[in-house]
Formats: structure tokens, sequence, C-alpha cells
């Protein structure tokens, strides 16, 4: 398929989320995130919060900078249906934070009453979708805030498979009316390990619906693509959101870091390049 600048999509539905680029926070860099004036709004785990926030996110919180949670942990694949107090501590965080948005993930954490410990992504089925969509709109109702969903790093495919990638993740989104939380490392990590154009996969996501963008770091390893949070950028990827968003815009966009955190320079020319990409303004220009 042939790919030009007529692809661009319609501007994202309109939410109190600050545009430009945010950052992941962890305990790890919180003093860094402190000293630095231009940052607007930051993402924090979700469990990390749920009963209420360590003093340094809430100073950053006080100072006005916008907290979202960010859960790993609800499952909304699950074909089991949902745990009713991890909803319901899920659906807290967002009162505690003062959030406009809340997001999730498009996979199953939990099966037969193991937990898996890993975001562990869903075949791509009728199926599936009709469980994502039950669970979602569950949750959704105990919700004040809108739901973001999440696309995932799929370390393997499973053979049952009936539709794409982004086919998959539009039908759950159109069907729910949630908001889209693209993370385009986990795009590029997919069409790496399994073949495809990230950029054609990007644009055929409901880009409409779009929330805002997560941005991580990964490794090779033994031949397969690793989506880890604890490595630079790939240029690939910022090349990516490059051409990406020279067709579409994007409301905001963060980076994702949780090991091997890099000195405070490092990660702010991180950042910055992550700005540069997206065509927003640097986080460090305020300084």
């Amino acid at each position: 398929m042939s790919i030009t600048t007529s692809d661009a999509t319609r501007p994202a539905p309109a939410t109190s989320m600050p545009a430009g680029v945010g950052i992941g926070w962890r305990p790890e860099i919180a003093d860094v995130l402190a000293a630095q004036p231009g940052l607007t709004w930051v993402e924090v785990v979700a469990e990390s919060v749920m009963h209420g926030m360590p003093p340094a996110l809430r100073q950053l919180r006080e100072r006005g900078v916008t907290v979202v949670p960010h859960g790993v942990k609800l499952g909304l694949g699950d074909a089991e249906g949902l745990d009713v107090d991890r909803v319901a501590h899920f659906v807290g965080t967002a009162a505690i934070t003062g959030a406009p948005l809340v997001s999730e993930h498009i996979s199953f954490v939990r099966a037969g009453g193991v937990e898996v410990g890993h975001l562990t992504p869903l075949p791509r089925t009728r199926a599936a979708v009709d469980v994502m969509v039950r669970n979602v709109r569950s949750v959704q109702a105990e919700l004040d805030v809108p739901l973001a969903l999440e696309c995932v790093a799929a370390l393997f495919t499973y053979p049952e498979d009936e539709m794409s990638e982004a086919q998959f993740v539009t039908e759950i989104i159109e069907r729910t009316d949630a908001l889209l939380l693209l993370d385009i490392a986990n795009v590029y990590a997919n069409a790496r390990n399994h073949g495809g154009n990230p950029l054609e996969t990007a644009l055929a996501m409901p880009l409409e619906r779009l929330a805002y963008m997560h941005v991580a770091g990964g490794v090779e390893n033994d031949g397969i693509y690793h989506d880890t949070h604890a490595a630079a950028v790939n240029p690939e990827v910022l090349h990516l959101i490059s051409e990406l968003s020279r067709r579409t815009t994007f409301p905001a966009a963060m980076l994702e870091r949780d090991g091997d955190y890099s000195p405070a320079e490092e990660l702010l020319t991180e950042l910055d390049a992550i700005a540069d990409a997206a065509g927003m303004p640097r986080v460090t220009a305020a300084q």
C-alpha cells in the first residue's frame, strides 16, 4: 500500500489532557522530573497509587502537572471476567490523581485462576473482541473519566488470528467508544518480529480516537526484538514517529523507562528527541 500525506486523520477527541511530551513517573527519576519546569504531565502505574500518591508525585500534581494513571493488572481481556476489587481500586486512581483520563491494555493477565505475570497478547479473534468489549464497558460504567486502551507488544501470534493488529484494535475501540493509547514502540516491535510495515499499521489504527502515544526503547536478543523499557529509544522508532507526525497530529506523547535509568542529561535528551520527532515543544525549553 502506498502511503501519502493525503492519508491524514481527523484530530483526536478533545480532553483536558495537556498537549506535549510527558514521561512515566518512577521514584528512581523523581528528582530529575521535579527539576523540569516545562513538564506538563506524567503517567504513573495505577497500581502504585491505589492508596495515595507518593509525596514527590503529589508535589508535581500540586504545581499543576497532570497525572494519568496507567493500569497493568486489570486484565481487560480475561475471559473469566474482572476482579471487582481491582476495578474499584483502578477507578479510584482517577479520583486520587485528579486525572483527565485513565488507561489500560488490550491484553489478559490471568487464566484459570493463575496470574500470568505479564501483559499477554490476545488472539485476534472476534470472540476475544467480545470479551474485551464486555469487560471494557463494565469498567467504563464505573469511571467518571474516559478510558484509553493500549495496543501491546506480542512475542508470538496465534494460529487462530482472524484479523490484523490494527483491525483488532479498531473494532474494540469502535465498539466501546474508548480512546486509543498508541504504543508506537509496540507497533514497531510487532512489525519487526512478525513482519509488516509499522507505519502502515500505525496509520490503520483508529487515530481519530488517539489520546496519547507511548515511546520506549528495546533490544534484540537471538533475533527477537524485546520492548524492554530499559534502553534508549531506537532511532528507527523516532523516524517512525517523524513519518507519522507528517500524516496526523499527536495530542501528546511520552517516554516510558522502567529500568537501567539513564543519567539526567541522557534522559532529557531522549525527551527532546521525542518532541522533535513528534513536532512538539521540548520539555527542556523552559529551563
